[in-house]
């Protein structure tokens, strides 16, 4: 069988893992894949999409599995379908709701879906206004994709109107930036929820949650992630079932009605007050690190990857393993704010019930190199939350690169 996964990170990294470890027969090409997926498969240099698609044709792929948004924002899905092509992902139009806030927000209140009372503009006169009458902290978002970074929690009504002034003028974030979200805050948990989809049926994985911020206690910038652990206690079975009522559902409905069926990974961004669940977020594929500890957990991922792709989750269940796991991001020296120096990557060690998935990675001369950004993410299984923590910070002291950091409360409170 052959597969073509399509982004750079640990989240692509650790699907090919999963799907290996189940079919060992699988070649693997990744577009651009990183210096360890070469291990797994072979990595490609074809940034131009048409000609993707037409060597994936050419080579006969069996499956295009879609890792990265910014590929789904390009259209891919929309050209590999054209030549007949087996892949996973939604179409440009159903990706809108992540690749544009502006979109997501007005179609939440459109089919009236949870969400935080909100404004779109471009216009920093109205933006102001909106922002004197709202409660303290503020969300300023920019509509774009902006890899995980373009939320802006402002402790007073001064920043929030800095922050909007720095995107619409295309200072933070460019072009991404040019139209903002501000929205109001909620208070109360957050959860990562993800469907599998194939434009009717869908089926939930194992509840994550992520944590964003840089250094332990939620302190720090925001990040494209520092950890993850799954499945979460916070999610029981009444608020799942709300969950998927009052946001799964309506959410594939109304995308059907707007002509643009979804088909791929949605994953929701929740916020839960007061027992009710409202929509933070939407992305539109596997959630990073969140993937990296859902992966392992899932008996069955690639049948059901292949199911959506074929209208056919109806008959499929998930299969989920009896265990937990926790995923923690080892990151570079200045990381986010900056390019760090390259450096070697040692490993002493990889213990029982472990695992590396890699990221800002290369080879130089068979030597493994840390980049930069996120350089890999450990993680581990076990039991329960607690004896996967203590695998998945075993192994991060068996990793080592020039300047590493990473955070060392993820799972933490949960083992408390």
């Amino acid at each position: 069988m052959k597969i073509m996964i399509l982004g750079s990170g640990a989240r692509e990294y650790s699907i090919a893992l999963a799907f290996k470890k189940i079919q060992k027969d699988i070649e693997f090409y990744f577009m651009p894949g990183n210096g360890a997926t070469k291990a797994l498969g072979m990595n490609l240099n074809i940034k131009d999409l048409n000609e993707l698609a037409n060597y994936a044709k050419e080579i006969n792929i069996d499956l295009c599995i879609v890792g990265s948004e910014t590929f789904l924002a390009d259209g891919v899905v929309d050209i590999f379908k054209n030549l007949n092509l087996n892949i996973f992902g939604p179409s440009k139009a159903a990706a809108k709701l992540e690749s544009s806030k502006a979109f997501m927000k007005d179609f939440l209140k459109k089919y009236h879906i949870k969400t935080a009372r909100y404004l779109n503009t471009k216009d920093i006169n109205e933006a102001k206004k909106f922002i004197e009458n709202l409660n303290l902290p503020i969300v300023v978002k920019a509509d774009g994709l902006c890899a995980g970074k373009g939320v802006i929690i402002a402790k007073t009504h001064q920043e929030a109107l800095e922050e909007t002034q720095k995107m619409l003028s295309g200072e933070s974030f460019g072009e991404a930036g040019k139209c903002v979200i501000i929205e109001e805050f909620l208070k109360g948990f957050e959860l990562s929820i993800f469907a599998i989809c194939d434009g009717e049926d869908f089926v939930l994985l194992p509840v994550a949650q992520d944590h964003k911020k840089l250094l332990d206690n939620d302190e720090g910038p925001n990040t494209g992630g520092m950890g993850a652990y799954a499945p979460s206690s916070l999610a029981n079975q009444e608020l799942l079932e709300k969950i998927q009522k009052n946001i799964i559902i309506p959410t594939l409905k109304g995308m059907k009605e707007e002509g643009a069926e979804f088909c791929g990974v949605l994953f929701a961004g929740i916020m839960v007050v007061n027992e009710e669940p409202y929509v933070l977020e939407f992305n539109v594929r596997f959630g990073d690190p969140e993937c990296e500890a859902l992966m392992p957990l899932i008996e069955n991922p690639l049948e059901l990857i292949l199911a959506a792709t074929q209208k056919n989750l109806k008959n499929i269940a998930v299969k989920i393993k009896n265990q937990c796991a926790v995923a923690v991001v080892c990151a570079s020296e200045n990381y986010p704010y900056k390019a760090s120096p390259k450096s070697e990557i040692h490993i002493k060690n990889i213990p029982e019930n472990s695992h590396i998935s890699y990221a800002g990675v290369s080879l130089e001369q068979d030597k493994l190199m840390a980049d930069g950004g996120r350089i890999l993410v450990c993680v581990g299984l076990g039991e329960n939350i607690q004896e996967a923590k203590n695998k998945a910070y075993e192994l991060c002291a068996n990793v080592d690169f020039k300047g590493k950091q990473f955070r060392k409360d993820i799972g933490f409170w949960v083992c408390q």
